[in-house]
């Protein structure tokens, strides 16, 4: 994907924004396409990228890699890796944070599905 340019008015109001409330940043995460699904789907128990990748069918092999990099790097996801097993066998966590996280994410579901209108 091609990044913003630093001098665009886009990327200078969003720096703005971030930086006036830590909210703001975690929504522009939280808006990258797939990335709450994939959280939801380890919580759901698909640890491993193949359980994911079935779960959520649609999602490419690169945007699903691009997303549990992302979580990870955000410190809600942890990845570990079992060497000794030839071939290596990686399985994904929610970390404390991911797991609060996604209880939050969960009422906001539940609010979205309850009492919003999308419709109009």
């Amino acid at each position: 994907m091609a990044e913003r340019k630093l001098n665009s008015t886009n990327y200078q109001n969003q720096v703005f924004l971030e930086e006036k409330c830590a909210l703001n940043e975690l929504i522009h995460l939280l808006s990258k396409r797939w990335l709450t699904e994939v959280m939801f789907s380890i919580e759901e128990g698909n640890v491993r990228f193949s359980n994911i990748k079935e779960d959520l069918k649609y999602i490419s092999d690169n945007v699903l890699a691009d997303r549990l990099k992302l979580l990870e790097k955000y410190k809600l996801i942890v990845r570990t890796e079992f060497a000794k097993e030839s071939p290596t066998r990686v399985e994904y966590a929610l970390t404390q944070t991911g797991e609060t996280l996604s209880e939050w994410l969960g009422v906001l579901c539940n609010f979205a599905e309850k009492d919003m209108d999308f419709s109009t």
